[in-house]
């Protein structure tokens, strides 16, 4: 190879490399990033995103329950037995108390104090569709990725926001290497062999509403993190 010869791969390579380079976008500062959805939070958007969600859950609510077979025109001569399901955490309960102390990131240890306290708020639109089947005499199902030994603090939370009347508290067994979308799914499915109908299906994770056993299924918006 010649001098000029080796000057062209030199600079083929060079551009190649170069271009290669300006590519690969660096990727958006984390501290902007929190900013951003410390503003979303803060400025009322995501609650109002929140609530225009759970209006079309209540809406759709009060005109399936009006529709509700009864003894009478039941396909087997008895009334369906509804049910919605709600996720908990980032769907009934607010979390943003907890994660916000701690610059938007997590620990095992604090989560697991924060749960214990029980002091997480209600998302309020979210429990007006809790209140609102209460009233229809519809099942109330909670169905979270919390595990079994979280169980007394949730209860105390499910307590303390007026919330403590369900018909089923569904937790992960503290053993379970379960995916959630997996987990939920096969639960839902043992819901309706149990017999239950189960029009409407709440969460803010992919992961709560994928694999069926619902009528409808309603996400709400969720900017901190992802469960698979």
């Amino acid at each position: 190879m010649n001098r000029r010869s080796s000057s062209l791969v030199f600079l083929l390579f060079a551009l190649v490399f170069a271009t290669g380079a300006m590519s690969a976008a660096e990727p958006r500062n984390l501290d902007l990033l929190k900013a951003e959805i410390r503003d979303y939070v803060k400025s009322g958007e995501y609650q109002r995103d929140i609530a225009a969600v759970a209006a079309k859950a209540e809406a759709w609510l009060v005109e399936r329950a009006a529709r509700r077979a009864t003894p009478f025109d039941g396909a087997q001569g008895r009334a369906e037995r509804l049910a919605v399901v709600f996720d908990l955490d980032e769907t009934l309960l607010s979390n943003w108390p907890h994660i916000d102390s701690l610059g938007l990131g997590y620990t095992a240890a604090a989560w697991e104090a924060w749960v214990a306290d029980g002091k997480a708020p209600a998302s309020e639109p979210v429990r007006e569709v809790y209140r609102t089947a209460r009233r229809l005499g519809v099942d109330v199902i909670f169905l979270s990725g919390r595990r079994e030994h979280q169980r007394a603090g949730t209860e105390k939370n499910l307590r303390a926001i007026e919330c403590g009347e369900y018909a089923a508290l569904i937790l992960k067994p503290d053993a379970s290497k379960e995916k959630a979308a997996d987990y939920k799914t096969a639960q839902r499915q043992r819901l309706t062999s149990e017999g239950r109908v189960i029009i409407a299906n709440l969460g803010d994770q992919e992961s709560d509403l994928v694999g069926g056993f619902a009528e409808r299924s309603f996400k709400l918006p969720n900017p901190l993190y992802l469960t698979p």
